[in-house]
This record gives structure tokens, sequence and C-alpha cells, in this order.
């Protein structure tokens, strides 16, 4: 049963079939997250999915109550992970008017990022290649440089990561 209703969705094997069948409904009937083009969890939300782009293996707003803001535009990198409660904003508001919207750079998220759980990026952040956000970290610069361990609040580097491991981990099974 489960074979069939997977070749029906063309779902793949990446989550439950509970998880897909949830997702039907919150996103093709409630229209919850409509426009975004790959499973998301129901409790998570992504604002102007249309600006979002993510790479092979990425699927943001899969981890429970995972907000995302895609006004300005967020790029992600390949097989980055996210965990719950993550929240990249990409966009703010005028200080005198909530109602005007100020024009950000785009945030850019690296492949093989991970993200730890209740972690905030802000807009106009790069996050290069290999970059760990530790837990609850307040990401308020870039770290283009990527292949480290970032955390705090306002995050800053906590270790550099062995540059021949990732690159080792790249070619590894997920190629």
């Amino acid at each position: 049963m489960k074979q069939w209703i997977r070749s029906i969705f063309k779902w793949k094997t990446d989550h439950p079939v509970s998880f897909y069948l949830t997702d039907f409904f919150f996103r093709k009937l409630l229209r919850q997250n409509a426009d975004v083009r790959w499973p998301v969890h129901f409790t998570s939300t992504i604002r102007a999915g249309i600006h979002l782009k993510a790479g092979k293996g990425t699927f943001p707003g899969d981890s429970p109550n995972n907000y995302i803001d895609a006004t300005n535009g967020v790029e992600v990198g390949a097989y980055t992970n996210f965990g719950p409660n993550v929240s990249i904003i990409s966009s703010n508001h005028d200080f005198y008017n909530n109602a005007v919207l100020t024009a950000a750079p785009p945030v850019k998220i690296g492949a093989y990022c991970w993200l730890g759980a209740q972690s905030v990026v802000l807009p106009g952040v790069c996050l290069g290649d290999f970059t760990i956000v530790g837990a609850g970290a307040v990401v308020t610069k870039s770290f283009e440089e990527g292949y480290c361990v970032i955390a705090g609040n306002p995050a800053t580097v906590l270790k550099y990561l062995d540059k021949e491991k990732c690159l080792a981990a790249e070619t590894g099974p997920l190629k």
C-alpha cells in the first residue's frame, strides 16, 4: 500500500508516508505553504516561497516549527539540514511604518550546512559551505569562508573544521 501511495504522488522515501499525507492535506487542500515545491512540516511557515531556492537534498521547513521569510530571497545549498524552530528572516520593516518592508540582500546558506535547533539567521547573512550553526545562535553577520562552527548571540566562530575531512564527506554516499 505504501509503495502504491508513493508511486501515485511520486514521493521519495526521505520521510515516512504519514509525513507526506499530512503535507498533502495542509499544502494542497488547506493551501498552507502552497507555493513551496517540496514537503513542509505542517507546523512550519514559509513566507514568499517563490523566492526560496533550495539545493539537492535540502528541504527547508521539513522540521517542526521552522519559520522562513523569503521576501527578499533565500538561497540554501545542497544537503543542508534544519533543526526544529529554525528561523530565517530575509526582510524587515520600516521603523516608522510597519507596512513598509525595507530592502535587504538575500540570505545565502552554503552546501552541507547544519542549522541547530532554535537558531536565527537575519537579513543579508551569507554562510559558507560546511557551516554548523549551534542551537539557539543568532547569526547577525556573514561567515562566507565556511568550514566553521558558530554559536552564541551574536554568533561567533567557536571552531574551524578540517577542510580535508569536509571534502572527503562531500564525495561520500550523498553524491
